[in-house]
């Protein structure tokens, strides 16, 4: 497995490689059956000239990896969007570097946007916690119109809008460069999924204790 990657912020010389990249991020939706807005050559290609894409390149300097930026309410929040690893190096560790880069360059680009994410991966959700984003309702993304969209291709879309856009089958994770971040010591090295079971026992167990104590006080 090619481990010599180069992972670089996209430039006007990386737009041979937009409609491979928006093909393949179609495939790889049919092919997992999940939702994914459509994103066309075009699109890709005009956010590498605005210098809001990365991409990683092989050691034969062909595309190997990519995510773009896509801001809401005047820069308010900021998105990482369209990540994409070729199938031949999936696997590899390769979309934790890519997600790393573009995470740093919206930081760079917009640092004081919250930064957001909707996703059915496991795998992107833990990426995304490692990187201080915590899962959220939909109430506290962008009401931005635009935003909610790009979400009309997703074969999930009929649910979320059945649902008011209040949720759907994507989990929504946010980074809020304004509020401390739970830092990685303070709950060891559990494992994500860990992680949220924990936070999910402890809330109701707040619920219980409350409970309690309303009867006790109702008998009382």
């Amino acid at each position: 497995m090619n481990s010599n990657f180069q992972i670089l912020v996209a430039t006007n010389e990386h737009i041979i490689f937009a409609k491979q990249i928006a093909e393949e991020m179609a495939s790889s939706a049919k092919a997992r059956g999940t939702g994914i807005a459509k994103r066309s050559a075009e699109y890709i290609a005009s956010k590498i000239s605005e210098g809001k894409a990365v991409i990683s390149l092989d050691e034969n300097s062909e595309w190997a990896g990519f995510c773009y930026i896509e801001t809401w309410e005047h820069g308010k929040y900021v998105a990482n969007s369209g990540l994409i690893i070729a199938p031949q190096y999936r696997h590899s560790g390769l979309a934790r570097k890519v997600k790393k880069r573009i995470f740093e360059l919206s930081h760079e680009k917009y640092p004081n946007s919250k930064i957001f994410g909707l996703t059915t991966g496991l795998a992107v959700m833990k990426i995304n916690s490692d990187l201080g984003y915590v899962p959220v309702t939909y109430s506290e993304l962008t009401n931005d119109d635009e935003f909610w969209k790009g979400c009309e291709s997703c074969v999930n879309h009929p649910i979320l809008m059945s649902k008011g856009r209040k949720n759907c089958l994507c989990t929504a994770m946010l980074f809020d460069a304004t509020k401390p971040q739970i830092k990685k010591e303070e709950h060891g090295h559990i494992s994500f999924l860990d992680y949220v079971r924990r936070s999910k026992f402890f809330k109701k167990f707040k619920l219980l204790q409350r409970m309690i104590f309303f009867i006790l006080n109702a008998n009382g």
